[in-house]
């Protein structure tokens, strides 16, 4: 069946309950451009922390609307998204605080569509501290959310798929946030090398364009629970200049690049994600430059290679990066890892 992805969803909505949290059966994401292999089934929206709805949110249903609830949102509010397509590009620029938060929320069959994968961002937080996006869809444009100086945010629960470039992306040192449960899918239809799933910090190449030619310190961030399938580039990449972040329990395959993961800062715990179906490694690490990529620590972590090179691949030795012994490899060409595992 040739479906687009954006109909597929469309078709998805009509099969969901107005309440964020219904389940759905699940659709393919594939179209003739596609590959047979490289096609995942989306899974049912997960169960969501933070509500969504309810006598004090503000409901919306077009997108002025949104623009509207978003230039004039205050810490506290709930701005619910009805079910629909909400076109364009939206920004989001107001602050919420730790014990008032800002939610955004709706169904997966509310929909942010950004349009044209070869530029702008669908959603982009600026500033925006303690924000919480719940449950909603984000299609098109070249990058589907992006956080900019951004803290202590929550990203739960999103549909992130069709997009030009890379899925989500926390950079210019958006740190303590909390990317978990979310479904990305086809990335990179604009530029394949960009076609991130999660991507945290940026490239020592943009660091005066977003840190002030300093290391881009979005540190401290937790990916959690992701299942990211269908990528162009890596399903996550972690930049050098971030620091003690998290990679916890996510569901990684069919990567663009020749691995699942690539870990290019310090200090980061990779632990407990399946992976399936990798091009070279499952796993890698990287010196970009001198002084990072240097003590990660890989545990628990079940990978199903099918490839010729290793579960895990480190690729400068002697910099304190650790494999724990509690490591899974399945048809992994090379082996568990370059180093020796650690019990």
């Amino acid at each position: 069946m040739n479906i687009p992805g954006l109909a597929a969803v469309i078709a998805l909505a009509a099969t969901l309950a107005a309440s964020c949290g219904a389940a759905p059966p699940a659709p393919t994401v594939s179209d003739a451009s596609t590959p047979a292999r490289h096609s995942r089934p989306i899974p049912p929206p997960p169960p969501l922390a933070t509500p969504c709805g309810g006598p004090a949110a503000q409901d919306v249903s077009t997108a002025d609307q949104l623009r509207a609830a978003l230039a004039r949102v205050q810490p506290g509010m709930v701005i619910h998204l009805l079910d629909g397509t909400y076109s364009g590009r939206f920004d989001i620029t107001t602050a919420g605080t730790a014990d008032r938060p800002i939610t955004l929320c709706g169904s997966r069959a509310a929909i942010l569509d950004g349009g044209s994968s070869k530029d702008g961002y669908t959603l982009h937080l600026r500033n925006a501290d303690h924000w919480q996006l719940s449950g909603f869809t984000i299609h098109g444009a070249q990058k589907g959310v992006v956080l900019d100086n951004t803290h202590a945010a929550l990203i739960e629960g999103l549909l992130v798929h069709e997009v030009g470039d890379e899925a989500i992306h926390l950079r210019a040192a958006s740190s303590d946030n909390t990317v978990r449960a979310n479904t990305i899918r086809r990335t990179g239809l604009h530029q394949h090398k960009f076609g991130e799933g999660i991507y945290i910090g940026s490239a020592r190449s943009n660091w005066c364009t977003y840190s002030n030619c300093q290391p881009d310190r979005s540190d401290h961030n937790l990916i959690q629970a992701n299942d990211i399938a269908d990528t162009t580039a890596e399903n996550i990449d972690v930049k050098e200049g971030t620091t003690r972040g998290a990679l916890r329990g996510n569901t990684l395959s069919f990567a663009g690049a020749d691995s699942w993961v690539d870990i290019k800062g310090n200090d980061w715990t990779i632990a407990d994600n399946i992976g399936t179906d990798a091009r070279q490694d499952g796993f890698q690490t990287h010196v970009i430059l001198d002084g990072w990529g240097e003590r990660n620590i890989f545990q628990g972590n079940n990978a199903m290679v099918n490839a010729p090179g290793y579960a895990i691949h480190i690729t400068k030795q002697d910099l304190g990066n650790t494999v724990s012994c509690t490591n899974r490899a399945t048809n992994a060409g090379a082996g568990l890892a370059n180093i020796p595992c650690q019990s």
